[in-house]
């Protein structure tokens, strides 16, 4: 199956809540493009719905890596650090969420939430 194939099926699995098919099309995906910042912010929330956490912000954090400038990934990691209970890491990235949005609201009421 190609990988935008297999990208699809395992979308459509994680919002069926079918993680682990989901998670195993995702890892299929990353296996034969490990540079697929998207793949990698999928399989980070579909562990964070799995609540396995440390996985997830694992993954989350490869995607910001590769793409720095997207805040949804950026959102999606400082969610959930804020789920974690790690307020002091999730604020920095609320805080450049809205630097580089300024008319993000929901940064800016989670960032609210922290303090």
């Amino acid at each position: 199956m190609p990988d935008d194939a297999r990208f699809a099926k395992a979308l459509e699995h994680k919002i069926n809540g079918e993680y682990d098919e989901a998670e195993s099309l995702f890892k299929a995906v990353l296996a034969d493009e490990p540079g697929n910042a998207d793949a990698y912010h999928e399989l980070g929330l579909t562990y964070s719905y799995r609540v396995f956490m440390d996985e997830s912000i694992e993954c989350l954090e490869k995607a910001v890596a590769m793409q720095p400038e997207s805040t949804p990934f950026l959102m999606s990691l400082a969610k959930t650090h804020t789920m974690y209970g790690d307020f002091d890491r999730a604020r920095p990235l609320f805080e450049k969420v809205i630097e580089m949005d300024p008319f993000n609201v929901e940064a800016a009421e989670q960032l609210q939430y922290l303090t």
